[in-house]
């Protein structure tokens, strides 16, 4: 009964967490929110990197703002929680998410902020585009570190997906200087490449921990605690780049970018504004998806909409479309196919067994 009262709430405990690559076995229980999730994750990788990029393009320079402006919409998380916590009261269920939980997303939230800030560094000196293809990278780093970390399971076909989009971003280091941005040196481009790449690899890294952080609970994972979670780890990732803006001295500069800022100054504070509730969306969506899935499925996802980001970026900034990036663009396609065919194979084989017994 216990079980079954679980999953009608939504909840995924330690013992009926799934390591599979698939979502089919969670599909039943909150597919509904997956779906959110998988939305909320577009709106974010798609307009998170977008609004940064109309930042720098018009007069703004300030990488700490732009790392801290990713983290630093947390409060709009009080909304959904105060939601969720009359809903709990009404129910009777649990709310509070148990103390350990919390640190994690502490200690998770750090290394989010670093992560914010290498994101920014590294997006500074290159195209969006270009950028968002780099990062598909973290799906190679998602696997490894998930292999080690939550003893992830592969197909061959999850495999080849890693491979392709993994290759795709190779092929973008073969012509470097291809679409440098104007004003921007080669060792500054270089300098993006390698740092785009950390930030991918650390993000990798992250998505396993928090996993791994949400199957060692020792009570039911429910969405409730996810955006608890949530809220914790974007809040101390904002309190990691409020120290860096305050060492750079950047919160006393930013009246003086929003004065010079080339759209006007109301419209600097309103991309601002518009980056923060993005890159909530963003964050929304990958740890819902972690938590209705896998943290490999939400770096699949996320390589996936990160070439959609690049043709944004073309269309919007009008960036330089390279064979490289075509090619790039097609391997993350055709790696993302992949990766699905071989959910849809094994949710049949699954099926299949069911019906025999």
């Amino acid at each position: 009964m216990e079980r079954e009262r679980s999953l009608e709430e939504g909840s995924l405990s330690p013992e009926n967490k799934n390591t599979e690559m698939d979502v089919a076995p969670k599909r039943h229980i909150s597919l509904w929110i997956l779906l959110l999730n998988v939305a909320a994750a577009a709106v974010g990788t798609i307009g998170g990197p977008l609004l940064i990029r109309l930042y720098y393009l018009h007069g703004g320079n300030r990488k700490w703002v732009a790392s801290w402006i990713q983290t630093a919409g947390f409060p709009i998380l009080l909304i959904p929680l105060s939601v969720l916590f009359c809903r709990s009261k009404v129910a009777g269920v649990p709310f509070w998410a148990e103390p350990k939980l919390l640190i994690s997303s502490a200690v998770i939230g750090l290394f989010i902020g670093l992560d914010n800030f290498m994101y920014s560094l590294g997006l500074s000196y290159l195209p969006v585009s270009t950028s968002s293809l780099l990062f598909s990278t973290q799906l190679a780093f998602t696997a490894f570190f998930a292999l080690i970390i939550v003893k992830q399971k592969f197909t061959p076909y999850s495999i080849n997906a890693v491979v392709l989009m993994t290759l795709g971003a190779i092929l973008l280091g073969i012509r470097k200087n291809g679409d440098r941005p104007p004003g921007v040196t080669n060792g500054e481009y270089l300098l993006g490449f390698v740092i785009t790449l950390g930030a991918a690899s650390l993000l990798g890294f992250l998505l396993p921990c928090i996993e791994t952080a949400y199957t060692k609970a020792s009570r039911a994972i429910t969405y409730s605690v996810v955006m608890q979670f949530q809220f914790g780890t974007t809040f101390f990732a904002t309190v990691f780049c409020t120290i860096g803006m305050l060492i750079n001295n950047d919160f006393s500069e930013i009246a003086r970018e929003a004065r010079a800022y080339e759209l006007g100054e109301v419209k600097y504070y309103v991309v601002l504004a518009c980056c923060a509730v993005a890159f909530q969306f963003l964050f929304v969506g990958m740890l819902g998806v972690i938590f209705c899935t896998t943290s490999l499925f939400s770096g699949v996802l996320t390589a996936t909409l990160l070439p959609m980001t690049e043709v944004a970026a073309v269309i919007i900034y009008h960036e330089k479309f390279t064979g490289e990036k075509g090619m790039a663009l097609a391997l993350c396609i055709w790696g993302f196919t992949s990766y699905f065919y071989g959910a849809y194979r094994g949710e049949k084989k699954q099926e299949n067994k069911a019906e025999s017994k």
